[in-house]
């Protein structure tokens, strides 16, 4: 997020401009631009974008009128683009007070027009602004109307893609565009969205490539006959989230969730398709999180034939969801002395795949954790060693999911953990069922290096509210904090150097146990609206 923008010059079409003279007013929310088309009904264009810019909250919405159109939820009968000296006024005036973080593009109407939007992209950033741009390519109305000629077609391939952060087409625009599923560009991240595809199982799924991640987002099917502004909200949602610092892939999932909750209020306005409602609270309901599943990778090619990578089913819950006091050791010792301390979860993080002592330590591990009553045992990494000693669980972090084989853990009925830092990570956990999911970093930690922003005590807050499952907070954890982290409603705080490296280990557990339990009873209030960006 951009906090305070310095003024800078720049000569445009109109003239020279102070760029950013609203820093002087210290103004910290987020500017979003919608460049679009008006829409007179109410329930899609710019009225649509500024609906799902309040509803994401914390940003704010300017719009450039590119199009006017006469239009109800049954007939689009004209459309007129305002001419490009006019849309160039428009963008003028707003970059010299309110520069963006973030612009969302509409229905642009004519190529002049698009060809006044590049310009404006290329003048902010080349003055070190760090603008994204989302492009909803609005080709046609869902009414049939058409609003892009081949000319306009081939320069938003030419002109308008190249410049993009997320494109975000449906099916049909998709397949004017060029844009395949499955298809990963370079320059640009996409989401061909595929709500508007007919599906007979009951499923919306969308299809999206970005730095961070490639997949389908699937939720169930919203069964409603207003879906008026769909494309606008979700391209809007997303816009908002790039603005307020969230990372491509977490921008997609937010607007998936926010297109959903729409769906879920929409209403009708008219003898037609009503308009979608966005909300404030999209993103406090679990039904709203979508499931991740990604492209396939390296394990679903080496799978066995008829082995599933990534199984429908969940797999099974823990004997103990309470999982308290989390130790994370590194030798089977040290997990027999823990459980003698009276911790009751234990993980097993031997990093070394090449430890000559491996499978001895994780025999002796399983062995002393099935003679301690209430003992849940996870092994980190090796899956296969466990599943074939029999571990009750084992724990991974994202990057294993592309060589684990999920089917046989889960047949097996191995209990699975998940490690998490955002909401795409999130989602592709969620899609799994696992039987928790750890979300980290809360605080600094010097035990891995990662590019994660530490999460705190309000997003853990708002994943243990959010999650059906048992969570688990992770990182930076010891007796001064612990007792706010168990505040936030977890299952578990995960706790590695403040017991292994603690000059009395024993006499660290049962202080870390006593302030957990003290936590529980100091439940913090209020969950957060959504969780802050961590990328």
């Amino acid at each position: 997020m951009n906090s305070v923008v310095q003024p800078s010059y720049f000569t445009g079409a109109r003239g020279q401009f102070r760029l950013g003279a609203s820093a002087e007013t210290g103004t910290t929310r987020p500017i979003v631009w919608s460049i679009a088309g008006s829409d007179s009904g109410g329930g899609a264009g710019v009225q649509a974008d500024i609906k799902a810019f309040a509803a994401f909250g914390g940003v704010h919405g300017c719009t450039a009128v590119a199009a006017i159109t006469a239009q109800n939820s049954v007939a689009v009968t004209r459309v007129d683009a305002v001419s490009a000296e006019l849309l160039d006024a428009q963008l003028a005036v707003l970059a010299q007070d309110m520069p963006p973080q973030a612009i969302k593009t509409g229905l642009l109407g004519s190529v002049e027009n698009l060809r006044v939007v590049c310009r404006w992209v290329d003048r902010l950033r080349s003055q070190g602004l760090k603008v994204a741009l989302v492009v909803d390519p609005v080709l046609g109305a869902s009414t049939g109307a058409a609003f892009a000629d081949d000319a306009l077609v081939q320069a938003y391939v030419n002109e308008l893609l190249p410049r993009a952060t997320l494109v975000t087409p449906n099916r049909v625009e998709a397949a004017r565009l060029g844009l395949v599923v499955g298809q990963a560009r370079d320059t640009f991240a996409v989401v061909i969205t595929g709500g508007d595809a007919a599906q007979h199982d009951g499923v919306a799924r969308d299809w999206f490539h970005s730095p961070q991640a490639s997949g389908w987002l699937s939720l169930p099917r919203v069964d409603t006959t207003h879906h008026h502004g769909t494309g606008c909200t979700f391209a809007s949602t997303a816009a908002a989230a790039l603005a307020s610092g969230y990372c491509v892939a977490d921008a997609v999932v937010l607007a998936k969730m926010a297109t959903t909750h729409a769906l879920h209020h929409a209403y009708a306005a008219g003898a037609g398709a009503g308009p979608v409602n966005a909300q404030a609270d999209f993103a406090q309901h679990a039904i709203n999180l979508p499931a991740l599943s990604l492209v396939a990778s390296a394990a679903q090619a080496a799978a066995p034939a008829g082995m599933a990578v990534e199984p429908p089913a969940a797999f099974r819950p823990l004997r103990d969801p309470a999982l308290g006091v989390y130790a994370v050791v590194d030798s089977a010792t040290w997990v027999r002395r823990v459980l003698a301390a009276g911790i009751r979860t234990v993980q097993l993080r031997i990093k070394d795949p090449h430890e000559p002592t491996l499978e001895a330590q994780i025999r002796d591990a399983i062995a002393a954790a099935n003679a301690t009553p209430g003992a849940q045992l996870f092994i980190n990494d090796h899956w296969a060693l466990a599943l074939r000693l029999g571990a009750y669980g084992v724990h991974l972090g994202q990057e294993d999911l592309d060589t684990v084989y999920l089917a046989a853990l889960r047949d097996a009925g191995v209990r699975l953990g998940l490690s998490t830092h955002s909401y795409w990570e999130v989602a592709r956990a969620w899609a799994l069922r696992p039987s928790y999911i750890a979300c980290g970093p809360i605080f600094a930690t010097q035990s891995k290096d990662m590019p994660w922003i530490p999460q705190g005590l309000d997003n853990l807050r708002y994943w243990a509210g959010l999650l059906p499952v048992p969570v688990v907070g992770i990182a930076g954890i010891d007796v001064r904090n612990i007792a706010e982290m168990a505040a936030q409603g977890v299952a578990s705080a995960a706790v590695i150097t403040a017991i292994t490296q603690a000059a009395d280990p024993e006499l660290a557990c049962r202080q870390l146990m006593v302030e957990f339990a003290r936590g529980q009873g100091l439940l913090r209030g209020g969950v957060p609206t959504r969780a802050r960006p961590t990328l």
